[in-house]
């Protein structure tokens, strides 16, 4: 059965949960969003930093952590950016690393974001 992950996260205008948790996987995608909704101001860092938080707010209200992930998808709209994204990214997640991709694109459907990134985890159904 697929549940849905409550968090603390702003709740979204649009029909989406932030996270579910299906046959012990959790699947999520993160946005440089705070608690009132507003992408983050300040460029890829302000925007990686808001993204990696709620990340680790998600895999908490989970039941785990970023030790749990196996996947993280990185999408950003300027090559540029990964070395700040990475830079960021290995002051949350540790070694031994989850399964990586970062992808360059267009542009997001909210135009001010720089950075989105989907995730899966191992997560213990019971939690």
């Amino acid at each position: 059965m697929v549940q849905p992950v409550i968090t603390d996260l702003f709740a979204s205008r649009a029909p989406l949960s932030w996270a579910t948790v299906g046959n012990g996987i959790l699947f999520t995608a993160q946005i440089p969003i705070d608690d009132q909704g507003e992408v983050v101001s300040g460029g890829i860092e302000a925007q990686t930093r808001q993204t990696l938080d709620n990340l680790v707010h998600t895999l908490e209200c989970a039941g785990g952590g970023v030790e749990n992930l196996t996947q993280v998808l990185i999408y950003v709209t300027r090559r540029e950016d990964l070395a700040t994204v990475n830079r960021l990214y290995a002051e949350v997640v540790k070694a031994p690393y989850p399964n990586r991709a970062a992808i360059i694109v267009s542009g997001f459907a909210r135009e001010e974001m720089l950075v989105e990134m989907v995730a899966y985890a191992a997560i213990d159904e019971a939690s």
